[in-house]
């Protein structure tokens, strides 16, 4: 089995940016890797006190303007001035953008212990140098330049607009009405603040989000994508839809510690892809499952996206608590996607691959054993040591060693310059996405409407914690198709979620809820990026691979409302009630998914019920819904009613379909 060793964003965003990126001369190249050395020594060194520079322990703000001195301006080196324009060569202008970014940035790095001491968040226009005001300025506008080539024009507008929106805020109309503020007051909050620029989304990054870039990239960069791969046929692969299933569990494992959806299709879905073709699934339905099975990267943990390290940072709790919040949904969704390709080849009669084909579990280990060996060590220092600061660096140290230790594929000069080069590049695109967003939030912040907009979000809505989520549900679906995931994220977590959080709810569920929904996208036409990433891969058309991604991946759509109406399932609860809900919305699945799919374990095709076929499907998909949605919280029914009231609506579809089944069980499937 191959391995395709590409680095790539990882939350899961890849392919949502504007633009190709350059191919650099070998000057800005070795730029590019020195700068990420320097990011990685700087994040390094904050994280574990070790006092590289000079013996003094930076202020965060002077790590944070460390690590934009040398990445942000990298974006103009990186990213043309428009798609495929000047792939070849860094023009004098960008050069010049790249000089002026960078001077400007270690002007605020070097300045940052100043500005603290003497309040130039607040009183800069008249406390700071006026050059420096107007300097300001100019950071603010090249850091929305920034956003605009790593994040496309839709990010920009949008950011541009609420980063300007201070500026105008006396003039609007309500709920929108603010004090406004003078254009270099706005700049001076923008800047200097710990608010905006330096606000959540940077934060985030800083502190957490580097380090799993670097791990990831490690993984991927010591051959872990093909242990994953070979690991999943080892132990589906002979298996009825044996070859689908590999690609739910190899793409599922390479997920959860990439975190990156697009990286995944193309990763694994050269090795998938095809193995599901000619196991008889047609090329559509090939590349959905594939698309389905990536996209569940940003909601497995331990590793995740950058979103749940920003959302860890919007709520001021541990990421292990994200992480252990996200495990139970994401384990219903997988679970829903084996049980469709289950039914779905039983229905259609499909195989496993030939068992001579398939690689030894026992040969698979002995090759790869220190890829689990590390994972357990990530977990351990994530969720047992609650050191998650170091987690990801330790577990990356550890993997290195180890693979140059028991690898064959040890690392030589060329591996260890492209693993750099592709950190240096993720880094660069997310720092000016999340830099750029963060004006967003400091928009907010400045302002101070986020307490107006709630109180007006909850007269819209009539105090409805169900039309506030199905409007939530919609704004983040919308703007999935335009924004990436952590964007899309945070413009809802400040202009939304507090609604929420006001009629009830609770904060975890509700910031889930808005990154799961945000995230739907990746599947769901007309944008469907994953499902149309993996098109090509199986020649299919994108659309109808995008229609069947929909279908396969559908229980995505209803498991956020559940967990947000009972918080149980995201482990805001007592045991019981978890061990009932989580156990009802496993059987729940089953049941959705052989209403879709036309196949009941236990029963068969359920095409030998005849005209009674489709009612029969209708009420397991109804009995399974019921079963995944918890009673009690928001519910009307306790749990004990709503596991009767499924039980009402399953029990008699499933005793009718098996005596119809057995009736039929002779005569030809649709005679």
């Amino acid at each position: 089995m191959s391995d395709a060793r590409a680095a790539a964003p990882a939350d899961g965003e890849a392919g949502s940016g504007s633009a190709s990126t350059r191919r650099l001369a070998a000057g800005w190249r070795a730029l590019l890797l020195a700068w990420a050395v320097v990011a990685m020594a700087l994040c390094f060194n904050q994280q574990f006190t070790l006092r590289f520079f000079a013996d003094v322990t930076l202020l965060d703000t002077e790590y944070f303007w460390g690590l934009l001195a040398v990445l942000l301006p990298l974006a103009f080196v990186v990213y043309p001035l428009r798609r495929g324009h000047a792939l070849d060569r860094v023009p004098w202008y960008d050069a010049l953008l790249f000089a002026g970014a960078s001077g400007l940035a270690f002007l605020w790095a070097w300045t940052a212990r100043e500005s603290a001491a003497n309040g130039w968040e607040y009183s800069a226009p008249s406390a700071a140098p006026r050059w420096m005001v107007w300097a300001a300025v100019a950071t603010w506008l090249l850091v929305l330049e920034a956003l605009r080539r790593a994040g496309g024009w839709t990010l920009f507008v949008i950011m541009g607009l609420f980063s300007v929106f201070p500026l105008v805020s006396g003039s609007m109309p309500a709920p929108l009405t603010a004090p406004s503020v003078g254009l270099l007051e706005a700049a001076s909050f923008h800047v200097f603040s710990r608010e905006s620029v330096l606000g959540i989304p940077m934060r985030a990054f800083a502190e957490l989000v580097i380090g799993f870039l670097v791990f990831g990239t490690a993984l991927q960069y010591t051959g872990a994508g093909r242990f994953f791969i070979d690991f999943a046929f080892a132990l589906c692969g002979h298996y009825r839809g044996g070859a689908a299933k590999v690609a739910i569990f190899s793409s599922g494992l390479l997920g959860s510690m990439s975190g990156s959806v697009i990286s995944n299709v193309l990763t694994t879905g050269t090795m998938t892809i095809p193995a599901m073709k000619r196991t008889g699934l047609k090329p559509a339905t090939a590349a959905a499952v594939e698309a389905c099975a990536s996209t569940g990267a940003v909601l497995a943990p331990p590793v995740m996206g950058a979103t749940a390290f920003v959302m860890a940072e919007f709520l001021d709790i541990p990421y292990a608590q994200v992480a252990l919040a996200a495990a139970v949904p994401a384990l219903l969704y997988y679970f829903a996607l084996f049980m469709q390709i289950d039914a779905n080849a039983g229905r259609n009669g499909l195989t496993g691959l030939p068992r001579d084909e398939m690689p030894r579990l026992g040969k698979v280990f002995r090759e790869g054993w220190y890829f689990v060996f590390v994972i357990v060590l990530l977990v351990v220092l994530l969720l047992v040591m609650k050191r998650e600061n170091w987690a990801p660096w330790l577990a990356t140290g550890l993997l290195l060693v180890l693979n140059q230790l028991f690898s064959p594929q040890r690392w030589g000069r060329r591996e260890l310059v492209a693993f750099i080069e592709g950190n240096g590049r993720v880094f660069v695109e997310l720092v000016a996405i999340l830099a750029g967003v963060g004006l967003l939030v400091g928009a907010f912040s400045l302002t101070g409407l986020t307490g107006p907009l709630t109180t007006e979000l909850l007269f819209l809505a009539g105090d409805s914690p169900l039309l506030l989520m199905v409007m939530g549900a919609v704004t983040s679906f919308v703007l999935g198709m335009g924004m990436t995931i952590t964007a899309c994220y945070i413009f809802l977590a400040v202009l939304l979620a507090p609604s929420l959080i006001k009629v009830g709810l609770d904060p975890l569920a509700v910031h889930m809820f808005i990154m799961y929904w945000g995230m739907v996208s990746f599947i769901t036409p007309p944008v469907a990026l994953a499902a149309f990433a993996a098109a090509p891969l199986a020649k299919a058309s994108p659309m109808e691979t995008g229609l069947q991604a929909m279908k396969i991946g559908s229980i995505i759509y209803f498991v956020p409302f559940f967990f947000v109406m009972n918080p149980s399932l995201v482990l805001q609860g007592s045991l019981p009630d978890f061990v009932l809900h989580a156990t009802t919305a496993l059987l729940g699945v089953a049941l959705v998914c052989a209403g879709l799919q036309g196949y009941l374990q236990g029963v068969g095709d359920l095409r030998r019920c005849g005209a009674l076929e489709w009612p029969l499907r209708a009420a397991l998909m109804l009995g399974g819904l019921m079963f995944v949605a918890p009673g009690g919280g928001l519910m009307p029914l306790s749990p004990l009613q709503m596991t009767v009231a499924a039980l009402a609506v399953s029990v008699p579809a499933v005793v009718v379909a098996k005596l119809l089944a057995r009736k039929t069980r002779d005569q030809p499937v649709g005679a």
